[in-house]
């Protein structure tokens, strides 16, 4: 049995049984680290080494955290939530409808932006969904449904459009480690290449909407920040957090750094007076507190992906899926597909995962007689598949950090398995047909 195989079964399968993420992280790790050859030591020292690789990230979501608490502070944030429910308490079904479809495409658009137009990826998800939890609840919208909709645009757009974080994917990532395996790429445009495996996309985000949780479903009142909320809000400090905001995210896009971008619109609003300095302490430590587990959940995933890569056996579950494939292209293309979700669900990222399976993928692929455009296809869609629905992918997790602030949002049953549903099953549908088709 491979022990990359045998590692996400073991985290799956506990991270489905109610057990926290981060213990079926480790636990999925030393299991699969033991199978390996690792032993006991040379996991632990795997999990160790990766584990500095996710500390970026979560030092960058706990200072998002930290700025997400300081604009619910300066009454922002409520403003934009009254405006919604203002237009629901008007009780005419017409208008109800209307607002809950602008928040709907709101989410999308935002989410879609945060990839290519203004490349922030889930920074937006902390300041925006928190304060619509209220509106959501009075509108009995399905949290299942929005996290559909935010994971759809924080993943469709990169791997489509060569722009923002989809520049970087598409061109130096995909192309890039594709070229340097040995295929010619000249002249292959890659949206192409990548069209039908967004259509599969777009298929279960509309299924998601109008079929799956159309239904509406009932929370209990939430009261996400209410102890940091103000009574009375004055012109000047929403100036103050708008001006913040604004700041945070030009700091983000000049420098690359999210831990900068927030921590710049924190002191901005701090120095300012949107919050009193003997407040900023404890402001500081709710906003980590409230994106602690996403923080902890990367770290694990990290250290879970060095562990799965020190085993070697991702190169000898490729190895094994080209050996059962003999001469046969649909057979070929099926388990390419497969492994690929199998490694991004345990490493969490489709960026990092393209790099490890393009050197075995695209030989492959040539020796199967794919063309350079369906092999292309083939292995952006296997990046792709399982950073929609691994417990571990900040598209899942940046969903869960904004739906959960109130307590009522389950990760791995209201984001993770839906998603895995909506999104997974139909990339490998839809993957195939182009790989059979280009």
């Amino acid at each position: 049995m491979n022990s990359v195989t045998v590692a996400v079964g073991v985290m799956l399968v506990l991270s489905l049984c109610r057990v926290h993420v981060v213990v079926a992280l480790i636990v999925g790790a030393f299991v699969g680290g033991t199978l390996g050859g690792l032993g006991m030591d040379g996991s632990l020292e795997a999990f160790n080494k990766g584990l500095g690789n996710g500390a970026t990230v979560a030092l960058s979501y706990a200072l998002l955290g930290a700025f997400a608490v300081a604009i619910g502070k300066s009454g922002l944030a409520d403003v934009v939530a009254e405006h919604a429910l203002r237009l629901i308490g008007r009780e005419s079904q017409k208008s109800t409808h209307a607002v809950k479809w602008a928040i709907l495409l709101i989410l999308l658009a935002v989410a879609i932006a945060s990839q290519n137009i203004l490349p922030i990826h889930i920074a937006f998800v902390p300041l925006l969904v928190p304060p619509l939890l209220l509106a959501m609840q009075k509108l009995r919208i399905d949290r299942r449904m929005i996290a559909c909709i935010i994971t759809f645009g924080l993943i469709t757009p990169y791997m489509l459009l060569p722009v923002g974080f989809g520049a970087i994917f598409l061109n130096e990532i995909l192309l890039g480690n594709v070229a340097t395996a040995g295929l010619d790429v000249s002249g292959i445009n890659v949206m192409e290449a990548m069209v039908i495996p967004a259509t599969g996309m777009v298929l279960g985000l509309l299924v998601a909407i109008l079929i799956s949780y159309r239904t509406p479903r009932d929370y209990a009142e939430p009261s996400v920040g209410s102890s940091i909320r103000v009574t009375k809000r004055s012109p000047m400090t929403l100036v103050v957090a708008l001006i913040a905001v604004a700041a945070a995210f030009v700091v983000q896009l000049w420098l690359d750094s999210m831990i900068l971008g927030a921590l710049s619109g924190f002191l901005l609003f701090a120095t300012f007076g949107g919050v009193r300095w003997r407040e900023a302490d404890d402001l500081f430590t709710e906003g980590m507190k409230m994106m602690a587990m996403i923080g902890f959940i990367m770290i694990a995933a990290s250290g879970f992906a060095e562990v799965m890569k020190a085993t070697g056996d991702v190169k000898v579950l490729v190895d094994d899926a080209a050996e059962w494939v003999g001469g046969s292209r649909a057979l070929g293309a099926l388990l390419m597909l497969v492994v690929g979700l199998l490694v991004t669900m345990g490493i969490g990222s489709s960026f990092s995962t393209v790099p490890i399976i393009a050197v075995i993928f695209v030989p492959l692929g040539m020796t199967l007689g794919f063309s350079p455009l369906a092999i292309v296809s083939l292995i952006g869609t296997a990046g792709a598949l399982g950073d929609a629905g691994s417990p571990a992918s900040d598209s899942t997790l940046g969903p869960t950090a904004g739906l959960n602030a109130d307590g009522q949002h389950s990760h791995i049953w209201d984001t993770v398995v839906p998603t895995f549903l909506h999104y997974n099953l139909p990339l490998l549908v839809f993957g195939w047909i182009a790989a059979m088709t280009l």
